[in-house]
C-alpha cells in the first residue's frame, strides 16, 4: 500500500495510489465502505490505521471504484506538517564517514553509539517542490538522500525484536544541508533545517510491502548524474537498533519521522565539491518506494 498526500481541486486530503500506480483512491471512500472514521490528515490516518485489520482494509481499497487521475493532482510531503522534528542519523554508513572526514568539525571516527540530530520540518517539501537555495546565506547547498521510518504508534523501550511493531512504513527523504553553516556551528542542527530543506517523499510506504530490515537500493541523481549508489543494507546502526536506542528514555509517537542515513556521494564528498546551484534537478531514489525530485531556485 502506497500512502499520499495531495491536492486535487483546491483541497489537500490523503489516499492511497490503486494497483498500476496510475490513480489515486481518496481514503474517505475507503474509509466510508469500511464504516470507519475517516481520518483528516496523514497522521490522523496512522493512529487510525492501528486499529483496523489490515486484510480488511486492502480487500476494501481493491473493490474501491472512486478513482482520481495521478496527473491531475500535485503531490504534497506525505506528512507536510509533523508535529515535531525530524529525527536524524549522522554518520551512518561507512563510505559516507571516509568522504566528508576533510570537513571541519566533522570527525572521521566510526561512532560507538548512533549520533542524533533534530531537523525541523514545518512544513516538509514534497514531489517537484522547489528547495529555496538561500544563496545570500548558503555557499554550499548539498543533497542527502536518505530512508526515512514511519513510526505507526506511541512507544517507548523498544526491544530490537519488536522495533518492526511500531513501524508504519517508509519513504524517502532529502536531508538537504547547508555545508557551510553546518560547519560554522559546529552542531548540525542550524545547516539542516533552513525552510525547505527538508524534503519528503512522493509516499508513504507500508511496512508489508518491504522486508525488515529493509534491504533497498538507494540513490540519487543531480541533472541526471548518479551521485550515490549504495543499499540500506550497509546502515551502520541498523533500523532495529536505531528504535531501541531512541526509544530507550523517549517517547515516540505516530508519525514521527526517522531519518537513517545517507551513504556516500553527497557533493561535499567530491574534490573539488560538486554542490548545488540554482536550477539543478535531484533525483532521490529507493528500491520499492519511488522516485522524490526537487529542483533548487
Amino acid at each position: 500500500m502506497y500512502f499520499l498526500t495531495y491536492i486535487y481541486k483546491g483541497t489537500e486530503s490523503i489516499g492511497l495510489l490503486n494497483k498500476d500506480h496510475t490513480c489515486v483512491i481518496p481514503v474517505q471512500s475507503v474509509f466510508s465502505n469500511l464504516k470507519c472514521e475517516i481520518p483528516t490528515n496523514m497522521i490522523h490516518l496512522i493512529e487510525t490505521f492501528n486499529q483496523l485489520n489490515i486484510k480488511d482494509f486492502e480487500n476494501t481499497v481493491h473493490q474501491c471504484k472512486d478513482l482520481i487521475d495521478l496527473n491531475k493532482i500535485k503531490i504534497m510531503a506525505p506528512i507536510p506538517f509533523p508535529k515535531r522534528n525530524i529525527i536524524c542519523l549522522g554518520k551512518n554508513y561507512l563510505d559516507h564517514i571516509n568522504e566528508v572526514k576533510s570537513l571541519k568539525n566533522v570527525s572521521s571516527d566510526i561512532p560507538s553509539k548512533p549520533i542524533y540530530f533534530s531537523k525541523i520540518a514545518y512544513p516538509a517539501v514534497g514531489h517537484m517542490d522547489y528547495i529555496d537555495s538561500h544563496s545570500d546565506i548558503v555557499k554550499e547547498l548539498d543533497y542527502e538522500v536518505e530512508l526515512a521510518v514511519i513510526i505507526s504508534k506511541k512507544c517507548k523501550n523498544v526491544s530490537k525484536e519488536n522495533a518492526e511493531k511500531y513501524i508504519f512504513g517508509y519513504t524517502i527523504g532529502n536531508d538537504v544541508s547547508a555545508r557551510n553553516i553546518q560547519t560554522e556551528h559546529v552542531q548540525w542542527h542550524k545547516g539542516k533545517s533552513f525552510d525547505t530543506f527538508s524534503s519528503l517523499g512522493p509516499y508513504i510506504v507500508h511496512k508489508n510491502k518491504i522486508s525488515f530490515p529493509p534491504k533497498l537500493e538507494i540513490k540519487s541523481y543531480i541533472n541526471g548524474e548518479l551521485r550515490q549508489n549504495s543499499n540500506t543494507d550497509s546502515l551502520i546502526f541498523d533500523i532495529p537498533t536505531i528504535i531501541n536506542d531512541i526509544t530507550s528514555g523517549i517517547t515516540l509517537y505516530p508519525g514521527d519521522i526517522i531519518l537513517t542515513g545517507t551513504p556516500a556521494g553527497v557533493g561535499a564528498g567530491f574534490n573539488p565539491p560538486k554542490y548545488l546551484k540554482q536550477g539543478d534537478k535531484i533525483d532521490c531514489i529507493i528500491e520499492n518506494i519511488g522516485t522524490l525530485t526537487n529542483i533548487v531556485k
